[in-house]
This record gives structure tokens, C-alpha cells and sequence, in this order.
């Protein structure tokens, strides 16, 4: 039996190789063949390969790494899709052997982890899970699963295309900011702690409003989530965190202050 999710990986992977990125450039821009891009690919290669075997930029412990741009909808195909090309760091021994020293290789590794997606993400890229597991750290993607969780069970969010895009089932990231939100940080404050947009996190919080204020009319779940336009699995997060207990006062003023405004009937939150 074919694994067609493993064949569907290698071929993401694939995708985001220079060459593949160089034809389709050339397939778009020139509006030619796959067969001229490859004829065109070739011959760079032939009379730019001297060139191409150095980069001053790479320092050592470094690696050169084409991956998906940050302004790269989570829509089309990784072919099709703009790339950019980071300056990843693997190996810092000032930074690592501390790490290493402290907490051994489990520490490193996530240690590691958060700096890659960091340093993709300032050079404008956005790694995904199977980079990091595949062409950085030659590891399984469930140990990676696993150090997310333990990062982020830190308050440490690391910025791979599926929290940043809003792909996959990744919403711990959402019910972070409206936390963060509800602990009284601002707006500018949230952004920089996520890595998310400013208008990206007043987006979460006011679909969280909403959620509250739909809260105190008894909708079920699912036409809750229906008209506020929000998936069941994120609208059941978002109820959930109307009983969090660390809410700063001022934050459940503001929700009662909302309340108020629409509708007269019992709190939307418990402590109100």
C-alpha cells in the first residue's frame, strides 16, 4: 500500500530546491516550456558554477536554505509558491554548549529549533515542520510535536509557517494571544511575544469578543461557531477561556462593558 501523505511530503520538499524555484521562474516570467527553463537551468549551471560554490555570508555552522516566503499565501501549491532564500544557523558554540551543558541534547534541540525559525522568519522565510525534521535536524516529526508542546507550555512560540499562516490544526497559538490579551497585555506587546501582525492579534481578540458576547444568548457550539464564522475546535477554546482565572480585572471589565451594550441577559462570564 502507497503512503500517499509520505510521497505528498518528499514532493513539498522537493519543491523548494533552488532549481525547482530557478524553472519556475523561468516557465512564468519567459512564459516558456519546462523543457527551455530546464535547457536555460543547464546553462547557468554551466558558466555560473565557480560562482556558485562560495557565499561569503555563510559563516561557519551555517547553511544557505531555500524555503517558503513569508508573504506566500497558505493557499497554492509549495510549487508554486514565491520562496526566499535564509542564512540558518545550526551551530553557535558561544549559544549551544551552555545549552548543551545545562540541559543535554534535549535542551539543544529546542534550543536550536527556536533560533532556526526566528532567523528564517527576520530574513523574511517561514520554515515548516518538515523543514526543521528533514533538512535540518534529521529527526521525526513527532519529537518535534513534542518540543512545541514543551516550548509552548513555556510561553515560547515558535514561528513556523503553520502558527504564522493559520495552517493545519495548529490553534494553541490563537488561544495564546487571546491569554496574553486577557492578562492585560497590549495589543504591541502580544505581537512581538507571537510573532504575529498587530492586525492579525486585534483579529483574534475581537472574534474572542464576539464569541463572549454569543456566549450569553445559550447557543450551542455548533451555531455559536456558525455565526461567528470561527471553526467548532477554535469557538470550544475561546468559551473555554471565559472561565480563565488569570484574567486582569480590567479585561473582564471590558467584556462586561461590551456585554452591556448588546444585551441585558445573564453574564457572559462567571466572575462578572
Amino acid at each position: 500500500m502507497i503512503n500517499n501523505s509520505s510521497t505528498q511530503r518528499w514532493d513539498r520538499l522537493a519543491a523548494k530546491h533552488l532549481d525547482q524555484q530557478f524553472v519556475h521562474h523561468i516557465i512564468r516570467g519567459l512564459n516558456c516550456s519546462p523543457f527551455e527553463a530546464e535547457a536555460v537551468l543547464q546553462a547557468v549551471h554551466q558558466i555560473y558554477a565557480v560562482a556558485f560554490d562560495s557565499s561569503p555570508a555563510v559563516r561557519p555552522g551555517q547553511i544557505l536554505l531555500p524555503v517558503v516566503s513569508l508573504e506566500a499565501p497558505p493557499g497554492p501549491r509549495l510549487l508554486d509558491s514565491q520562496q526566499s532564500l535564509v542564512v540558518l544557523t545550526l551551530e553557535d558554540l558561544q549559544e549551544d554548549l551552555p545549552v548543551r551543558r545545562a540541559g543535554g541534547v534535549l535542551a539543544l534541540r529546542r534550543h536550536r529549533l527556536v533560533r532556526v525559525a526566528h532567523e528564517a522568519l527576520q530574513q523574511g522565510g517561514l520554515l515548516t515542520l518538515e523543514d526543521v525534521a528533514y533538512r535540518l535536524f534529521n529527526c521525526g516529526q513527532r519529537t518535534l510535536c513534542r518540543d512545541l508542546q514543551a516550548l509552548r507550555r513555556k510561553h515560547v512560540e515558535v514561528p513556523l509557517r503553520s502558527t504564522i499562516k493559520d495552517m493545519g490544526r495548529t490553534l494553541s497559538h490563537r488561544r495564546l494571544i487571546v491569554q496574553h490579551w486577557l492578562e492585560g497585555q497590549e495589543y504591541s506587546e502580544i505581537a512581538r511575544a507571537t510573532h504575529h501582525s498587530l492586525a492579525a492579534v486585534q483579529n483574534y481578540v475581537d472574534k474572542f469578543k464576539r464569541v463572549a458576547l454569543l456566549a450569553q444568548q445559550s447557543f450551542d457550539l455548533e451555531t455559536l461557531a456558525f455565526v461567528a464564522r470561527l471553526s467548532r475546535p477554535l469557538a470550544q477554546q475561546y468559551l473555554e477561556l471565559l472561565n480563565y482565572k488569570k484574567a486582569a480585572r480590567h479585561r473582564v471589565q471590558e467584556l462586561r462593558s461590551s456585554a452591556k451594550k448588546n444585551s441585558r441577559r445573564r453574564p457572559l462570564h462567571p466572575r462578572l
